[in-house]
C-alpha cells in the first residue's frame, strides 16, 4: 500500500508500533514484508521500532537467517529395464486411481451438496501451471466450457481483483490508525470516496476483507474495578425509564463515567472516563496508577475545563466507592451536577460508558504498554483518534467531535 505522500514518525501512532513490533517478532512477518504491507516508509524504519520497543535483541540488526534444511542426497542406483516398466506400471495405476478418486468426489459434490467447482480454483491452477503439459483447450474440455468463456471469466476476475486492490489500500490505510475498525464503519468512511462508493456495497465490502482475511475478530476481557459495598451515601438512577427520566437531547446535558483496568509490563494502570451520552464524546480521562478519588477525580475536572454551556448537566456512574465518596460529591456541588448511580452492581445500567471502555481497550489498545508513561500516550492518542476520526454507529457513522461540535 502506498498513498503518494511522505509520512513521519508522527504518523505513526505508538499502537500500531507495537503491533508492527509484535507481529516481526511472532515471526508473523518479515520486518520488509511488513514495510511492504502496510506502506511504512524508510528502509530501517521498522528496525529502529524493533530496537526501540522490541522484546528481543536487535542490535545487530534483521540479519539472523532461518537455517536452511539441506536433505542427503540419496545414491542414484542404475534399474533393470523390467525393473523400470515395473515402477511405471505402478505410478501409472496409482494415478488413474487418484484421478477417479477426485473425479468421484467432484461428482458427489455437484449432485449430493450442489457445489460447483470454484472459478478461482480453475484459474489459479491453469496461470500457475500446476499440471505440467496441460494446455488451456484441453482443460476446457475437461470442464465441458469453451475457451472464449474461459477468458471472459479470467477478464472479469482481473478486473475484480484490480477493483479488490483499491478497496484494500483504503482499509489498510484507514487502520494504520484504527487497527480494528469494523466492516461496517469502513463502509461508512468510503461514503468520502465516489470511486469506491459506487462500486462496493457493504456485502462487497466484506467479501473482500474475507478473502485476504482482513475481517476482525472479536475481543472479550473482564476486570472488575467496581467496589459498590461502602458507606457513602448512593445516588437514585435518574436515567432509568420512569416520569422522572433524564433524556439527552443535546451536549453537556448527561455525562457518563466508568474507570477500566489497563495492564502494564511493569505494573498495573487504570483508565479514568467521562463521556458524553448525546454525542458519545470522551470530554475527560486520566490514567493513573491506583484507584484513589483523587485520581478519577481528575478526568472530571478535564471535562468541566473545557465544558462551553451552563444547561443543567447529570453526572452518571456506577456505585463505586470513587464516585459515592464525599470528595467526588463536593466536586459536583461546587459545579451544580446533579448525580446519578446504577441500581446496585448492575453494569448495563452504565452500558454507554462500558461500551467507550470496550472500543477503547479492543479497537485501539492492543498491546501492553511498557509502564505508566508509555500507557498516557497509548490513551492519549487513541481517544484523540476515537473523538475526531472513527465514525459512531450511533451517530450515523459521524465522530462524536463532529456531532458534539454541531450543537
Amino acid at each position: 500500500m502506498d498513498s503518494g505522500r511522505r509520512r513521519s514518525q508522527r504518523d505513526y501512532t505508538l499502537g500500531f508500533k507495537l503491533a508492527v513490533v509484535d507481529q516481526v517478532e511472532k515471526g508473523e512477518l518479515s520486518y520488509k514484508e511488513a514495510q511492504r504491507r502496510y506502506g511504512i516508509q524508510g528502509r530501517s524504519t521498522v528496525l529502529v521500532w524493533l530496537r526501540k520497543h522490541g522484546r528481543q535483541d536487535w542490535s545487530q540488526g534483521a540479519s539472523i537467517r532461518a537455517q536452511r534444511n539441506r536433505p542427503m542426497a540419496e545414491p542414484n542406483l542404475p534399474l533393470t529395464p523390467e525393473q523400470r516398466i515395473k515402477e511405471l506400471e505402478e505410478k501409472l495405476a496409482l494415478a488413474n486411481q487418484k484421478a477417479q478418486f477426485f473425479e468421484a468426489v467432484v461428482d458427489v459434490l455437484k449432485n449430493d451438496y450442489g457445489v460447483s467447482v470454484g472459478k478461482k480454483a480453475i484459474r489459479q491452477v491453469l496461470s500457475q501451471g500446476q499440471i505440467e503439459g496441460l494446455s488451456v483447450t484441453r482443460a476446457c474440455q475437461f470442464l465441458g466450457i469453451s475457451r472464449q468463456a474461459y477468458y471472459k471469466r479470467n477478464r472479469a476476475y482481473d478486473a475484480q481483483a484490480s477493483h479488490a486492490q483499491k478497496v484494500l489500500g483504503f482499509v489498510l490505510e484507514a487502520r494504520l490508525e484504527m487497527p480494528r475498525l469494523g466492516t461496517r464503519k469502513l463502509h461508512g468512511l468510503m461514503q468520502a470516496e465516489p470511486e469506491l462508493t459506487q462500486t462496493v456495497g457493504r456485502d462487497r465490502l466484506f467479501d473482500i476483507l474475507r478473502d485476504h482475511r482482513q475481517l476482525v475478530p472479536r475481543k472479550r476481557a473482564y476486570h472488575k474495578t467496581t467496589d459498590s459495598h461502602h458507606r457513602f451515601r448512593r445516588h437514585p438512577n435518574r436515567l432509568k425509564p420512569g416520569p422522572d427520566q433524564v433524556t439527552a437531547t443535546g451536549p453537556e446535558q448527561v455525562w457518563v463515567a466508568d474507570i477500566t483496568y489497563l495492564p502494564t509490563e511493569q505494573s498495573v494502570a487504570y483508565v479514568s472516563l467521562v463521556t458524553d451520552a448525546f454525542s458519545r464524546k470522551i470530554v475527560g480521562h486520566h490514567v493513573h496508577e491506583s484507584l484513589h478519588t483523587e485520581s478519577v477525580i481528575r478526568a472530571m475536572t478535564k471535562a468541566l475545563r473545557h465544558r462551553r454551556t451552563n444547561q443543567p448537566l447529570v453526572h452518571h456512574s456506577d456505585r463505586g466507592s470513587q464516585y459515592c465518596s464525599d470528595l467526588y460529591q463536593k466536586l459536583h456541588a461546587k459545579h451544580g451536577v446533579r448525580c446519578s448511580m446504577t441500581d446496585g452492581y448492575d453494569c448495563y445500567q452504565n452500558a454507554l460508558a462500558e461500551r467507550v471502555n470496550g472500543i477503547l481497550k479492543t479497537e485501539f489498545l492492543l498491546h501492553r504498554p511498557k509502564d505508566l508513561a508509555q500507557a498516557k500516550r497509548m490513551v492519549e492518542e487513541s481517544i484523540e483518534i476515537y473523538n475526531r476520526k472513527r465514525p459512531h454507529l450511533a451517530l450515523k457513522y459521524k465522530t462524536p467531535d463532529a456531532v458534539h461540535r454541531a450543537f
